[in-house]
């Protein structure tokens, strides 16, 4: 247990200092690392989303076969749930990226993206394929497969609706597709100034059981294999590595264990050359596939077999001659692969250790960067640092033997370019519509991430030899926790303007406060800041004037805001005019111990809505769960919210609420609320109302979530403009204090509502009916019952979307869901 131990705190800091500089390679992972070398074979791995790899298979591709392997992940998981904060959509995509990254450095895979937006939940590959815009994601998909160039492709999903959501199969059908197409020059030919065709040599199913079972296969007749297998070098097994590896998604609650022993993973033939018994089957995985290979691969096996892991360095010759010998192969494709590797084994032979350290972790376009560049030699092998190439900056002849154990630095400055962008993940630079996000560059579609914003270069010369080894430029500091921690370098704006809300709800004709947080990017930034204002709207003063004197000093400003007299809803965008340039961008920071520290700067701006919402209720308590935003929304509407402890609820007088709301998955994720609920359910019986979100059933350890039976299901509405139909229109909830109507549902975002109701016992009345396209109508997305002088109330509307997204309608809804209890006609 203890070396089980051991190992997985090894995985998590080798993986944190793969994102520092390099990774930690220890003799083991180097043997591995020399292995692959060997092995020219590639497998790519397609699924739809973060956390639907198989990432056992991915770790035995990697580590047992020395496969150069990869995930594609159609989408970035930006329709998903968030068990860990209250980030949603493109947000949430950056996350899931970050996890899909994390994951991939514990399993030695490579990631792979296309331009689709996960858009929630979608019950037909068809609507699916429609909101994709499908020629330009099968394009995508083409694009991956030339240019990682696979010899066997494998899909999580079928083509038939086993997999159950829409995006699953509409991933399968892509992957088919584009297995068919990428070896045609006459399909996508744009892409071929990039890429040549590839026509892999077989796709195949990843099946489970259960699926094999229903299509009358007999599970013996297909490929299988065993990814329970142990690996010494690893000192674990395949499927405990891919444990390790699936619970990077923390984001999604997929926290894994290890299993241990046999487990076989079976494979349906799909479409090209079929294979029996294994998936590599009749495919060339040794050097004597590339045209003047031999050489070099009998040099890989020779540096593999004379490897000594207590003396590394011993077989940088062979390694030496592989590298000049590359260049005699005519494959380029495999050549750039291999070298890219050996480049990462000699680096680790020799203990060699680059880095470019910033003085800050950011910069503003047109500024000065200052750069300490440092080098180790670990080795008694004979290397000579000849040249640093600085990013915007100088070239710096050193020519200076690197003595083992000496560590070499260097000073200088790079001059950003004055038009360098912003940092911004590349695929939120264009405005996006609702399916595909817009890259122009078609070099960047399908990376997982944008390359390191500045890039230090070191030229070595080992015994002769010519070597660039590189680092990106990031800022480091030494945490009292965590020690040496670092974080991607930025290029920001002269000054960032960070509204205090992202949307602002107005309820009456009085003026409301905004107040505009202004962080300096730079020193010595001045200027005037102001708004842009939607028609009809006011904004006083015109203009606020700013100094900021240090760099990261902020300063916030206050404005007056008056609604139009017409009640027109809008946008309304801050900008600031400096002396360094116009300023309108917004920055956010996403922060989470499992991934690297994230920055964007999207435009400063926030939407305004005017409600007439007829507030009757004063104060309400909040039993945050997952993580929402709804209560400080409530408190813009003017409600007294606190957040419940569980020392609140377990103590406090509960009946000083007029009503009490659990936020989502609460009930997933308080441990503490199974022995509260039964001073919630009193609370309801002695006049209270409760308004419990949704939940899901795995996980739910608690009998009965309200004060009658009824059961959770995975009942969704997915299409956003369902028609919602009430089942009774003159029921309280739909008349006061507002009366709701068809328009209130007009704008919604990505869904309905989830995790609806199935089965309630009679004491319950529903209130809608909704369904998706074609199917039956569903009544469980609210459910209303009395209980004793209160109201219960269960729903699985979005209200954590659309109140955020700032819907006006569902805010409606939802102060009429709060002022149930008030109600005199309930």
């Amino acid at each position: 247990m203890k070396l089980l131990q051991c190992l997985i705190t090894l995985f998590l800091l080798s993986s944190k200092l793969v994102f520092s500089q390099q990774p930690v390679v220890d003799g083991a992972k180097l043997q591995l690392a020399l292995k692959k070398l060997t092995v020219l074979g590639s497998v790519l791995y397609v699924a739809a989303h973060p956390d639907d790899e198989n990432t056992s298979v991915l770790s035995y591709s990697a580590n047992g076969r020395f496969l150069n392997t990869a995930y594609l992940s159609v989408t970035r998981g930006d329709g998903g749930q968030n068990l860990i904060g209250s980030e949603q959509s493109e947000l949430m995509g950056v996350i899931r990226t970050q996890e899909l990254l994390a994951a991939r450095r514990i399993d030695g895979a490579k990631q792979f993206f296309t331009r689709a937006i996960d858009f929630g939940y979608s019950k037909s590959p068809d609507e699916t394929l429609q909101i994709w815009d499908k020629k330009q994601i099968l394009a995508d998909v083409v694009w991956v497969i030339r240019k990682f160039r696979p010899d066997v492709i494998i899909t999580r999903f079928p083509d038939n609706g086993d997999g159950g959501h829409g995006q699953h199969t509409a991933s399968a059908i892509l992957a088919q597709e584009a297995f068919k197409l990428a070896g045609d020059p006459k399909q996508f030919p744009e892409q071929l100034k990039y890429v040549d065709p590839w026509q892999p040599k077989r796709i195949l199913w990843n099946a489970w059981l259960p699926a094999i079972q229903k299509r009358g296969l007999d599970p013996n007749t297909l490929v299988k294999l065993d990814i329970g297998d142990y690996n010494p070098l690893l000192g674990m097994s395949y499927t405990e590595l891919a444990a390790l590896s699936r619970s990077m998604h923390k984001s999604q609650g997929f926290g894994a264990s290890g299993l241990r022993g046999e487990t076989l993973n079976y494979f349906i033939h799909v479409d090209g050359d079929s294979a029996k018994t294994d998936l590599f089957e009749g495919i060339n995985l040794t050097w004597s596939r590339a045209t003047g290979g031999d050489k070099v691969g009998k040099l890989f096996e020779r540096a593999y077999k004379e490897f000594n892991p207590e003396n590394p360095s011993a077989i940088l010759p062979v390694l030496l001659e592989a590298y000049s010998a590359l260049d005699q192969v005519k494959d380029r494709y495999w050549v750039d692969v291999k070298k890219k590797e050996l480049n990462d084994v000699i680096r680790a032979c020799a203990g060699i250790w680059t880095e470019a350290i910033a003085q800050d972790f950011s910069a503003v376009p047109g500024s000065s960067v200052r750069i300490r560049a440092g080098i180790v030699n670990r080795s008694d092998f004979p290397i000579t640092l000849t040249k640093i190439y600085w990013p915007h900056g100088p070239v710096i002849d050193v020519n200076k033997p690197l003595k083992r154990g000496q560590f070499m630095t260097v000073d200088s400055v790079s001059v950003l370019p004055a038009d360098h962008a912003y940092s911004q993940p590349y695929w939120l630079r264009e405005a996006w519509a609702k399916g595909v996000f817009s890259v122009s560059d078609q070099t960047e579609i399908g990376k997982p991430e944008n390359d390191p914003e500045l890039e230090m270069r070191f030229e070595l010369k080992f015994n002769g030899q010519s070597l660039v080894m590189t680092a990106p430029v990031l800022y480091r500091w030494t945490d009292r926790v965590d020690g040496e921690s670092y974080r991607p370098f930025e290029i920001v704006p002269p000054v960032a303007l960070q509204l205090n809300e992202k949307v602002f709800v107005f309820t009456d004709r009085f003026p409301k406060t905004i107040r505009v947080l202004l962080k300096a990017g730079i020193a010595g930034v001045s200027g005037d800041v102001k708004f842009n204002a939607p028609q009809g709207w006011k904004v006083t003063p015109d203009k606020i004037a700013f100094t900021l004197v240090n760099k990261h000093d902020e300063t916030a400003v206050n404005f007056t805001v008056e609604p139009s007299e017409k009640s027109s809803d809008g946008v309304l965008s801050a900008v600031a005019e400096t002396n360094m340039g116009k300023a309108a961008n917004n920055m956010i920071t996403i922060s989470y111990p499992h991934i690297p520290k994230q920055t964007l700067f999207p435009r400063a701006e926030a939407k305004m809505i005017q409600l007439q919402n007829g507030k009757v209720v004063s104060k309400i308590g909040y039993i945050m769960g997952s993580g929402d935003d709804i209560p400080q929304y409530l408190a813009q509407m003017g409600y007294s919210v606190k957040l419940l402890s569980d020392d609140d609820l377990d103590n406090e007088d509960l009946s000083a609420y007029e009503a009490i709301i659990a936020g989502v998955r609460a009930y997933n994720t308080r441990p503490r609320i199974k022995q509260q609920q039964t001073r919630l359910l009193e609370y309801v019986n002695s006049g209270g109302t409760l308004l419990v979100q949704y939940n899901v059933v795995f996980g739910l350890d608690i009998k009965n979530l309200g004060p009658y039976p009824f059961k959770i299901s995975n009942d969704r509405v997915t299409v956003e403009e369902a028609p919602m139909t009430a089942v009774n229109k003159n029921h309280p909830l739909l008349n006061f204090p507002n009366k709701i109507s068809d328009n209130d549902f007009l704008n919604w975002v990505q869904e309905r509502g989830l995790y609806f109701s199935n089965e309630w016992d009679s004491q319950y009345q529903t209130i809608f009916t909704c369904n998706d396209p074609g199917e039956n109508a569903k009544a469980g997305s609210l459910l209303y019952a009395k209980y004793g002088k209160g109201i219960y109330m269960y729903t699985g509307i979005s209200f954590f979307r659309q109140i955020p997204a700032g819907v006006p309608g569902a805010y409606r809804l939802l102060v009429n869901l709060i002022s149930a209890g008030k109600n005199k006609l309930q």
